[in-house]
């Protein structure tokens, strides 16, 4: 079964769900619902949510099973969690120290490129102006 689509294809406006089928009895229920917090995340956070549950919060297990670093698993769980804050309407704190350090961490092992952590570095300083 697929996803529903978070945002309007037309004008990117969000989407919401307004009627329900039973797949047994055809029976319909029409409102207007929310997805969950969890739905609102794309296929690769859901993954990297189920492989750290799975992990149970191991960072060095995952290190194992997705051969990341250190600097990168965590820097996908800080966004993750922020991802998670915004979607329950709480706005996440940005520690931009500690994620620059992150970042230029990862070129140095060779996990990023410098063009993707150039980006990477943008990005956070964005977030970190929006937040001030």
């Amino acid at each position: 079964m697929h996803r529903y689509p978070h945002q309007c294809p037309t004008c990117g406006s969000p989407m919401v769900i307004t009627e329900l089928s039973c797949t047994q009895c055809a029976t319909t229920v029409r409102g207007t619902y929310t997805g969950c917090t969890f739905c609102q995340l794309g296929e690769d956070d859901l993954r990297f949510l189920e492989l750290f549950i799975a992990s149970r919060g191991n960072v060095k297990e995952m290190e194992r099973e997705t051969g990341l670093g250190y600097w990168t698993i965590r820097g996908k769980l800080n966004d993750l969690i922020e991802a998670l804050r915004l979607a329950a309407g709480r706005p996440a704190a940005v520690d931009t120290q500690a994620e620059r350090q992150a970042i230029l961490d990862a070129v140095a092992s060779g996990e990023l490129s410098v063009a993707e952590a150039e980006q990477r570095l943008l990005d956070l300083a964005k977030k970190a102006g929006s937040r001030s």
